[in-house]
């Protein structure tokens, strides 16, 4: 079931963060071509990042382009949802944010699952640090070059506790599974982790301190 769960993982990840690579490059003003490459980054930047780091060449999304092509789908699709509906973000304040939020919790917490699975088909189910970096590379190295990409200060530094969550849920989930022995549970317990603690510290307002001038 393990290997079956996982894509629906990447799968969410993929949708998620191509929708919030597109909303930030059309709130950015990006024509079509800038918001596909920045959905596109967005969606498969951490898992490029995660082969880096593993020795894995070349990086699978030039192995298997499938969710490269999800990514460029999903971005048009938004684009053109906001093409004809320009009226939308002007009427809603807040859209925007709520919307990369949404988006960027539920890429978060999918490829953090993500992450840690592949450090474990690659052998290294004991390493719990190595695990634990993998999910949360994997989980906010899209995001990261997103915003590097669209010229603002990446929202693991800033947001809602954006990198926590994904570091908290990469150890729970290899917890989970030392104790419970099975990887299906650990990854779905994990993954709703995430989500709810990223929704408290949003409804919350918690942040991690700062040093204030």
């Amino acid at each position: 079931m393990s290997v079956q769960l996982l894509l629906i993982f990447d799968f969410i990840g993929t949708v998620a963060f191509a929708i919030s690579g597109a909303i930030t490059g059309i709130h950015k003003k990006m024509d079509i071509l800038g918001v596909n490459i920045l959905a596109i980054v967005t969606a498969c930047g951490g898992g490029l990042m995660r082969d880096i780091v593993m020795g894995n060449f070349p990086p699978q999304m030039f192995v298997n382009p499938f969710y490269v092509l999800v990514a460029a789908i999903v971005a048009n699709i938004v684009f053109l949802i906001m093409y004809f509906h320009k009226s939308v973000p002007l009427k809603y304040s807040g859209v925007y944010d709520r919307g990369l939020f949404i988006f960027d919790t539920l890429g978060l917490a999918a490829f953090m699952v993500d992450g840690v699975m592949i450090g474990v088909n690659f052998g290294y189910e004991d390493d719990l640090f190595l695990l634990t970096f993998l999910g949360f590379l994997t989980g906010v190295g899209g995001g990261v070059l997103r915003d590097i990409l669209s010229v603002q200060m990446p929202a693991i530094f800033v947001k809602h506790v954006y990198a926590l969550p994904v570091i908290i849920g990469g150890i729970i989930m290899v917890m989970l599974h030392e104790i419970m022995n099975t990887w299906d549970t650990a990854m779905v317990c994990s993954f709703a982790f995430v989500i709810i603690l990223r929704a408290m510290a949003r409804h919350f307002r918690w942040n991690l301190p700062k040093v204030k001038f």
